[in-house]
């Protein structure tokens, strides 16, 4: 044999060699992996569909770790509150709606395992801009607080009673005293809100508004909502094409295009502060009657149930839903110091804001599709 065919044999020899080693190593890798301490950090997965203000809550690393912990990897896919009794729920394991009224929805047309369960809580407010929110405040719509120092604070009041005035009398914001120092206000005075049908916090605001329509009575059937609905309706049908998610109208309002008045969970501008993301010329304005949105987990199976207990309970993870800017049930403590760097826009105490009781899921639906009209 020469010299070329004794080298070729060998370089034979030693790939046959090489290749029986990568595989025993491969093998062997495969059964050490199999054989470790993986079933330590086994999970169990969890499905849920989730109203789309609790997406980046559930996408945060830290809780998935936290959930992991826990025994729990959970899967999410996001819908409109009001649209979840719709949607296909075999094969989840709970539902995430924005509130109670929603939540009794599902109760009625999905096999629960227990009653839901209400781990935090989020106020509506409206997020506006400097110029707005001065131009309202100037003609008696709003009002503005200032610092220690004297200075213009990042949060007031909606007055909802000549809000409301105005939205019947159809005033635009040309109408309104100093709105011509500001090119960018023009057209008529609205609120930006969410499809009240699909949407859980346009049926809240709706259900705010007809409340202080009504004279403070919440409507309880067909006649109550007849009194309201054409007011309930321009609210509306001024907007055009409405969302089904609040995270797209914020998203655009930080980014400074669409209207200058928005209505957003205060957890959405809290998780904005908390992050210290940019805030630009942000004031927040709670109405002085609102609606609180009770986060419900209405559980579908015992994993559901399980994962609505530890949202409830668990230390972590109520200190990342603070973190996200939602307020935990039964403790204040934990949102207000969170959010103490931040109360020039966020009010911790909610003081001289009245809560408008919420009409039944039956009454608020239809109440939402007459205001569709």
């Amino acid at each position: 044999m020469g010299f070329r065919e004794h080298a070729a044999c060998v370089r034979r020899i030693v790939g046959i060699v090489l290749a029986v080693l990568l595989i025993g190593g491969v093998v062997t890798a495969v059964v050490a992996g199999r054989d470790s301490g993986d079933s330590d950090t086994a999970t169990k997965t969890v499905r849920g569909v989730i109203g789309s203000e609790k997406a980046e809550f559930f996408d945060d690393p830290e809780v998935v770790k936290a959930f992991a912990a826990k025994g729990l990897t959970v899967k999410t896919q996001t819908s409109g509150s009001w649209a979840m009794d719709q949607q296909a729920l075999e094969g989840a394991d709970f539902a995430f709606p924005g509130s109670k009224a929603p939540a009794d929805e599902l109760k009625s047309v999905a096999r629960t395992n227990g009653s839901p369960l209400r781990p935090f809580y989020s106020p509506l407010v409206i997020v506006a801009h400097r110029a707005a929110a001065q131009v309202l405040a100037d003609n008696g719509l709003a009002t503005l607080e200032t610092t220690s120092g004297g200075k213009p604070a990042g949060r007031g009041r909606l007055l909802m009673k000549p809000y409301l005035e105005a939205a019947e009398d159809d005033r635009t914001w040309q109408q309104l005293k100093g709105s011509e120092q500001h090119a960018e206000l023009g057209g008529t005075v609205f609120v930006t809100s969410t499809d009240p049908v699909s949407s859980n916090s346009g049926a809240l605001f709706l259900a705010a508004a007809s409340y202080v329509a009504d004279g403070g009575r919440v409507a309880d059937g067909p006649a109550a909502v007849t009194r309201t609905a054409p007011l309930m309706r321009k609210l509306v049908q001024v907007q055009g094409t409405q969302m089904t998610s609040s995270d797209a109208p914020f998203r655009d309002f930080v980014s400074g295009v669409g209207n200058p008045l928005v209505l957003v969970y205060e957890s959405q501008v809290a998780s904005l502060l908390l992050h210290k993301q940019e805030t630009g010329d942000l004031v927040v304005l709670y109405p002085d009657t609102t609606v609180s949105s009770d986060h419900t987990v209405v559980p579908l199976t015992e994993p559901g149930r399980q994962l609505g207990e530890l949202l409830s309970t668990d230390p972590r993870l109520r200190e990342l839903a603070v973190r996200h800017g939602f307020r935990p049930q039964g403790a204040a403590a934990e949102f207000t110091a969170a959010t103490a760097p931040h109360t020039a826009f966020i009010d911790q105490r909610l003081t001289g804001v009245h809560q408008a009781p919420v009409p039944t899921a039956d009454v608020l639906r239809s109440m939402a599709d007459r205001a569709r009209g």
